[in-house]
């Protein structure tokens, strides 16, 4: 079934009010209801993002440019990633979270190639269409340990961050197995 841009990013932004109104109402002061949306909001964000890479594992080695419904899909991701940025930019703001300079650069670099993706990843070559979504799982999986870790100021580790760091690993290693397989295919055809 085929949905516009428009309807799907409607259906998100749904969401990610319903997550903050949820949120709210679980947690009324305004820290911990930004705190709590982030959270919450990251985890469909990074949902979104291993279901848009397994579109394009599917279609390769069919570059970005020519598969619309994966440009969309990676429109929308960066959508609900900037809803998760701006509750997570709130959440650091009221929280009086202290920030690492290593983890605000390469968090800085994937939300700008997050941002970016829509305008210019269907005009990259499949190595930096790759460079991407490995990137972005990287930092996922990063973020996913570093709360293991107990490295979050205001989040405990909690046995959801072991099943979302294995899920991304493991969905970055099958995604990757099955797009080498096309590709060693595609070259031989």
């Amino acid at each position: 079934m085929k949905h516009s841009f428009a309807k799907l990013a409607t259906v998100a932004l749904v969401v990610e009010v319903a997550i903050l109104f949820i949120s709210y109402l679980l947690f009324p002061e305004v820290e911990d209801t930004f705190r709590h949306a982030a959270r919450y909001s990251g985890r469909l964000s990074a949902v979104l993002f291993l279901f848009v890479f397994f579109l394009y594992s599917r279609s390769y080695p069919l570059p970005l440019s020519g598969n619309p419904r994966v440009q969309k899909m990676v429109k929308l991701f960066a959508l609900v990633h900037v809803i998760h940025w701006l509750f997570l930019a709130a959440s650091v703001y009221l929280n009086y979270v202290s920030l690492e300079t290593v983890k605000v650069i390469g968090g800085s670099l994937a939300y700008a190639m997050i941002v970016a993706a829509p305008f210019l990843l269907n005009q990259v070559n499949l190595k930096f269409q790759l460079v991407y979504f490995y990137y972005v799982s990287l930092v996922m999986i990063l973020t996913w340990l570093a709360r293991i870790k107990g490295d979050f100021q205001g989040a405990s580790p909690s046995w959801i961050h072991y099943v979302l760091m294995g899920t991304t690993i493991g969905c970055c290693a099958y995604f990757g197995w099955q797009m080498r397989k096309k590709a060693v295919l595609h070259a031989k055809h």
